[in-house]
Formats: C-alpha cells, structure tokens, sequence
C-alpha cells in the first residue's frame, strides 16, 4: 500500500522550511565547481548557513573535489578538510614559509607534491551531527550517522554509525544482508514522485517493506 501522494518537495528552493532562514538546500547554492552536492542534501546553521562554501569547506585550493550525495543532513558546524591543509613533516619545520611571500615566495617548489588523499566523498542519507568534522579524502558510505563532535579520519562502511576522535565504528545500523538489500533499492534514486508515495515507508517502514514499493525496473 502506497502512502498518500502529494505534490514532491521542491529541491531548487534554497530555504525549504518555511520561516526558518537557517535552514539550507545546498545544491542550489553551491558556485564552486570543485563541490558536487545532491538533491536535497541540507545545511543548518542559525548564523551563517550561505556561506557554507567558505566557512564550512576549509583550504579547499584543488583539485580535489567534495562530493555529497542527495538526502544528507549536516547539523551546525560541521567542516571538510580539504587537502590544501597538508603541510611538509619531512623536515625540521611544518611552517609554509613560501605562502607568506617577499623572498621565501622563491621557495615555493618546497610546498609541490605535498601528500594528498583524492576527493573526499560522502554517499548518499548520511547523517552529521552537531561540530563533526572529515579529514580530507575520507570516503563516507551511504546511509551512515556521524556523531556529534566526532573526527572522522578513515572511511566510513554504508550505514555505519562512527563516534569520537578520531572516530570509530560503534556499530552498523542494519546487518549485512539488510545493508546489502538496501543499497540495492538504493531508494535515494527513485524518482522524486515515487519517494513522495512512499515517505513513510522510506523512514519508518522495514527494509523488507521498503523493497515491496521499489520501482519496477
């Protein structure tokens, strides 16, 4: 049985919520083209919430992409490091001195080929908790929760739940064989009508009923 069908959410609204200015969509405000954002992947934040490119994606100097899937939630404060924060530690000094210009500036072949990770990517219905923060390169998989405050230095497994600093696995949120299923149904990519039909099978249902209303391919 499908639930009431109204009409979709629309996801090129930047403030969805009515009346609650600190509430973003981030596709729609995103200008960098070194930041991928999905479909309703929102941002909240009761000071700032547009200017999430340069207050919430930190020494994002390229080439390295942030890639974010659709449906995520970033509580407030959450940041990327980006690989542009990597300093030398091979030598006596980690200080940039090339950066600050005059005649270091002539240096600046020390600063080339520093260490990088690649793009950092966060799958899709991920959750962040309040102030959490990812290294830069980090792979994040889909359906996973990022705790409040934590760390996250490593890759995340889909639909893990990971805490602390740096973070760690507390548990998964399904077994594997529902993770499995899950990432078959891979809900997030059915047509927008579609999930409207089923909300409340998508966020309160089993995943076994969840399965029963996916789209005939």
């Amino acid at each position: 049985m499908s639930d009431a069908v109204g009409r979709p959410a629309d996801p090129t609204l930047l403030h969805p919520i009515p009346g609650q200015p600190r509430v973003v969509l981030l596709k729609p405000l995103i200008t960098s083209e070194l930041i991928e954002v999905g479909d309703f992947t929102y941002y909240d934040d009761p000071d700032e919430p547009t200017a999430f490119e340069t207050r919430n994606v930190l020494y994002h100097y390229g080439p390295e992409k942030l890639v974010i899937g659709k449906y995520c939630a970033l509580g407030t404060g959450v940041r990327f490091l980006m690989n542009g924060a990597n300093h030398r530690m091979d030598g006596p000094s980690t200080f940039p001195f090339p950066i600050m210009g005059g005649s270091w500036s002539e240096h600046a072949d020390l600063l080339a080929g520093l260490p990088g990770r690649g793009d950092t990517v966060v799958g899709n219905d991920v959750w962040f908790g309040y102030g959490s923060m990812v290294m830069p390169g980090v792979r994040i998989g889909h359906g996973a929760v990022i705790a409040s405050g934590a760390v996250v230095v490593g890759d995340v497994p889909d639909y893990g739940i990971v805490g602390g600093n740096p973070a760690t696995l507390i548990r998964r949120r399904h077994g594997d064989a529902d993770v499995e299923r899950l990432l078959s149904i891979a809900w997030w990519d059915w047509p927008v009508e579609h999930i409207t039909a089923h909300v409340r099978t998508i966020m309160s249902g089993s995943v076994a009923e969840l399965a029963a209303v996916a789209p005939v391919s």
